[in-house]
């Protein structure tokens, strides 16, 4: 087995796992009120935002134990957990010890939806997440530990300025929600402006809703049909940042499409480059560059367990990373290693170094890979 260092670039800290505080000791009387904090319901502890319930706080009491258990990474390797584990640095560093990981990128609550109508309240929320990931969760062990910084989706000046704050805090990324944004409006300049005068790289993640209105029901049939099609959500996306001039006009941009997987951009990116060519003189824009050259310019997609690896050298190895999806159901916990072995076989020695860890470290400032 390959002794290499590994960095996993898409890992998670779900609302579950969000120790209780992060908000309620962070935020002005007046916001903590109503922004995200946890209250008893029904004789359960749950997150409660703006009146409106957000979802479970730590593991459900009375659940069926065993089958909880199956869907989480965490409780499928035996080890206990209240529910808060994934959100106790300590204790993800034992993980990421027990998985053979060097380090990990983490996508908080942001990445599947945390919902917060009011801008200014969303603003002051997003805020106080950012100061406790990096005084209290990353400073733990900042050269393994890279929780991402949230950014406002209410409107452009914000989330710049939030980006900019980032920064100076000492974030390494931060993820907005794209779902929320009109990707095309170029009021929009202004974060990526910021994005190219930070560095850090801006994640757009897979949501859990779907436009067809399916999403993720558990134990029901919906589960599996939509975590089937969920990585395509972000090929919208993709297609409007080509077209739309945001990757032209902002050349030192980088844009992570988080847990997309890799085998759809191959096709989606030959078929944008026949249409580029087929179209680009009867547009009232298109890009001088083709679609797969901004790509490969600016663009890095993450993905776990890879289907068709041999997908990768067709999009390039400089713009794949990958993850083990910690704790999620998908996860390769903690058997990444030998994961890795099975399924990347098929590249090259120093493509696999690029995917599982040069890459990751390059962009998010880690010490390089060893």
């Amino acid at each position: 087995m390959d002794t290499a260092a590994i960095y996993s670039c898409d890992d998670h800290l779900d609302m579950y796992a969000v120790p209780p505080d992060v908000w309620s000791s962070r935020l002005s009387s007046k916001d903590a009120e109503r922004g995200p904090h946890v209250v008893e319901q029904d004789g359960q502890m749950v997150w409660v935002c703006e009146d409106r319930v957000l979802g479970q706080s730590g593991r459900r009491k009375g659940a069926n134990t065993e089958a909880l258990k199956k869907l989480s990474a965490i409780g499928r390797a035996g080890i206990e957990d209240d529910g808060y584990r994934a959100g106790t640095a300590k204790l993800r560093l034992d993980d990421l010890d027990r998985d053979g990981l060097a380090a990990s990128v983490i996508y908080g609550p942001l990445a599947i939806g945390l919902p917060i109508s009011d801008p200014a309240l969303q603003s002051a929320c997003f805020a106080a997440w950012n100061d406790w990931a990096v005084e209290e969760f990353n400073a733990v062990a900042p050269d393994r530990l890279c929780v991402l910084g949230f950014l406002p989706g209410h409107s452009a000046d914000a989330a710049a300025a939030e980006l900019e704050r980032a920064a100076g805090l000492g974030h390494r990324g931060a993820i907005i929600d794209v779902f929320e944004m009109d990707l095309a409006d170029r009021a929009w300049d202004r974060l990526w402006n910021a994005g190219e005068e930070t560095g850090l790289p801006i994640s757009l993640h897979i949501k859990a809703g779907s436009w067809s209105g399916l999403s993720y029901q558990l134990g029901k049939w919906q589960a599996a049909a939509f975590a089937t099609i969920m990585p395509l959500q972000l090929d919208e996306i993709l297609a409007t940042l080509i077209f739309s001039g945001v990757l032209e006009r902002h050349p030192q941009l980088n844009l992570v499409l988080a847990e997309s997987g890799i085998s759809w951009l191959p096709f989606f990116l030959a078929r944008a480059d026949m249409e580029w060519r087929a179209l680009k003189s009867s547009l009232d824009y298109a890009p001088e560059l083709s679609p797969s050259e901004l790509f490969r310019r600016q663009m890095y997609a993450t993905f776990e367990e890879e289907f068709f690896p041999e997908q990768i050298p067709l999009l390039g190895a400089d713009a794949c990373m990958w993850a083990s999806d910690y704790p999620h159901t998908d996860s390769t916990f903690p058997n990444s290693r030998e994961v890795i072995d099975e399924t990347l076989g098929v590249l090259t020695p120093e493509d696999r170094r690029k995917v599982t860890a040069t890459n990751c470290a390059r962009l998010y400032g880690f010490a390089p890979a060893a």
